[in-house]
């Protein structure tokens, strides 16, 4: 049985007030019609086509090589889009199943029971539909008084009678190909419209007395579409809550779901923790056991078992199990932390690996950089990786140690077990094992501190006390 799938996607979606096609605007980083083809996947098809108009090729690069793509110009309503589907998809299929791209609470599993519903009843066409509290906008579902559907009223076609209907068409439809494309042919643009509707196809096939069933929704917010920001927040915030109670049902604490934001396409193994104010994004995994947050701003980051990470921002980031990072860290894309790592305060570390056990505690950059395993790094550590023109990498070897306030001026290599001196700038590699010092010697002038003071009373005419406030306040006379 050949199964094809037309989405309706050519909308300019003019109420969103966007230049973006309303498909590509992103609920919880991805776009609608990410989750509209993700829903898709339950079910095994001939073809996928995508019917596009407006800003058509931005729609075709986010989404090539996931469908088929057709063209709908000029726009002349669902029915002219599903025909001119029909048109590239060749033979009518047996089943044909159309939905609209603006529905990413449509889930997978609503898809498939339609289409075994609607095969396993030979129809012509299935409805889906939903009862709701405010059904407006939605088109409404007349039935007679047997409870027989007998047509698909849209909401500016509609009088006040069948406007009080709370029963809507969902916008999820499985048809018998050969009876819609017969159909099709037949339609004609008599609406408010002046379109072609899929709706009047269905009640041709009514008309017709061709058998067309009712699948009704079990979850009627799956019905819900998105025409402006205010719909898509809100369907934003149910799919917040699904994805959460989705985890919290596997065995994840999550402390705070009200201010927590988890994707769709993020993995949490059980007895993790994600604490009050976390963001999960993108292809996000966390560990068993690992303790995420507050508020830790996570985007295609792996966590390992056991982490702990809080107050940090990472992206493209790799924490090894066991590492502890924050608070106040970020994490650039390509950072890759061994096990047991400590990542501490106002660190940043960026196209890097740093080995199991290594230590970069407070106010550090590390970037372009190998680090191995057992390495201390100091205080206000730099590795100077820029030069203007290109980056330069920096190799500090296994059991390391590097004093404070240090410039690592890349390339530059550090062995094995080697110690830098506090305060050194180092720019020639230093051996394994070897004590590199690269600071100007101390001197001590004896008593030349109140000579210092007269020359500067002697220079400005103020008191010392006010050349010191001059040079830096107290404290700081240099």
């Amino acid at each position: 049985m050949k199964r094809v799938a037309v989405v309706l996607a050519a909308g300019k979606g003019t109420r969103m007030r966007s230049e973006r096609p309303k498909v590509l605007h992103p609920l919880l980083g991805k776009p609608m019609l990410g989750y509209v083809l993700e829903a898709l996947g339950a079910v095994r098809w001939d073809g996928v086509f995508v019917v596009v108009g407006h800003r058509r090729e931005w729609v075709e690069a986010a989404f090539a090589g996931a469908a088929s793509f057709v063209v709908q110009d000029p726009p002349l309503g669902t029915g002219d889009a599903v025909k001119t589907a029909l048109k590239q998809a060749g033979a009518p299929p047996e089943t044909l199943v159309v939905l609209n791209g603006d529905a990413p609470l449509l889930r997978a599993e609503t898809i498939r029971r339609l289409v075994e519903a609607h095969e396993a009843a030979s129809a012509a066409a299935t409805v889906a539909a939903a009862r709701l509290d405010d059904p407006t906008g939605y088109g409404r579902l007349v039935r007679d008084d047997d409870g027989r559907l007998v047509g698909i009223v849209e909401e500016k076609d509609a009088t006040p009678a069948v406007r009080a209907i709370r029963e809507v068409n969902a916008g999820l439809y499985a048809f018998f190909g050969p009876a819609l494309a017969e159909a099709l042919s037949a339609l004609r643009p008599d609406n408010a419209q002046q379109e072609y509707y899929l709706t009047d196809a269905v009640g041709h096939l009514l008309a017709r007395g061709a058998a067309v069933e009712v699948f009704p929704l079990s979850d009627p917010t799956e019905a819900r579409g998105v025409n402006d920001r205010r719909e898509l927040a809100e369907a934003e915030a149910i799919l917040r809550r699904r994805i959460i109670e989705r985890h919290l049902l596997a065995g994840v604490t999550v402390e705070d779901p009200a201010s927590t934001w988890i994707g769709p396409d993020v993995e949490i193994a059980a007895d993790a923790i994600i604490r009050a104010g976390s963001r999960l994004m993108g292809r996000t995994r966390v560990g068993e056991g690992a303790d995420v947050g507050p508020y830790a701003d996570l985007t295609d980051t792996e966590v390992g078992a056991g982490a702990r990470v809080r107050y940090t921002v990472a992206e493209g980031a790799a924490i090894g199990a066991g590492s502890d990072v924050g608070p106040y860290a970020h994490l650039r894309p390509g950072a890759r932390l061994g096990r047991t790592v400590r990542v501490g305060n106002f660190v940043e570390v960026k196209n890097s690996t740093v080995g199991d056990g290594t230590k970069l505690p407070h106010l550090t950059y590390i970037g372009d950089a190998t680090v191995g395993s057992g390495v201390n790094v100091g205080c206000g550590t730099i590795t100077v990786n820029y030069d203007g023109v290109a980056k330069h990498r920096t190799m500090i070897e296994d059991g390391a140690f590097i004093g404070c306030n240090t410039n690592l001026i890349a390339p530059v290599r550090v062995g094995a077990g080697a110690y830098v001196a506090a305060g050194s700038t180092i720019t020639d590699d230093v051996p394994d094992g070897a004590l590199a010092i690269a600071r100007a010697r101390q001197t001590n002038k004896p008593g030349y501190a109140a000579r210092l003071r007269a020359k500067f009373r002697d220079r400005s005419g103020r008191s010392a006390g006010e050349a010191v406030s001059h040079h830096g306040g107290e404290g700081n006379e240099g």
